[in-house]
């Protein structure tokens, strides 16, 4: 007889797997890393050389990293998806009857893009989006003519991100 995996329970602190404090975000503490780190080695390098590189890039990965945690502790997975989970058959474009599974990468995407793009507008943003669509949608039955209402909804829900276009903290 198969067995079925049993999922982990969802951490809504995410928690940090070694030390186990609360708000840990290593996909936002590694991006902001990774691109801060090589934006101080190509500034230190043209400063100082080699020994310039490895401070520049040490540097900018400690500072990278710190933004990369504010920027992914200003959006929580887990209550979008909730919100999304108890609101989303009132939108105007659910279809009556279609589970939230549906529309669920939409939602993702579309706040996910926001974060990344938070100065952006969604004109400028949306032919990017759907040219992705196709690889992001996972097992989403919805064609880009479709998602892209709810992948917009959810954009509009987040908003810029703080300190983006003049935003300031609630």
């Amino acid at each position: 007889m198969a067995r079925h995996k049993r999922e982990a329970p969802s951490d809504g602190e995410h928690r940090d797997p070694i030390t186990k404090t609360p708000g840990a975000h290593p996909v936002g503490v590694g991006a902001g890393a990774a691109g801060a780190g090589a934006a101080g080695a190509a500034l230190g390098a043209a400063m100082g050389g080699p020994m310039g590189a490895v401070v520049g890039a040490a540097i900018g990965a400690v500072a990278g990293g710190l933004g990369g945690k504010a920027a992914a502790e200003s959006v929580h997975p887990t209550i979008e998806d909730e919100w999304w989970r108890r609101n989303y058959a009132d939108r105007p474009y659910a279809k009556a009857g279609e589970p939230y599974e549906t529309y669920r990468p939409a939602y993702n995407y579309g706040w996910q893009a926001r974060m990344m793009h938070g100065d952006a507008e969604w004109s400028e943003i949306e032919p990017n989006l759907a040219a992705g669509w196709p690889q992001a949608r996972g097992d989403s039955k919805l064609e880009w003519s479709d998602a892209r209402h709810a992948a917009k909804d959810a954009w509009d829900r987040i908003g810029p991100p703080i300190g983006a276009g003049g935003r300031e903290p609630h």
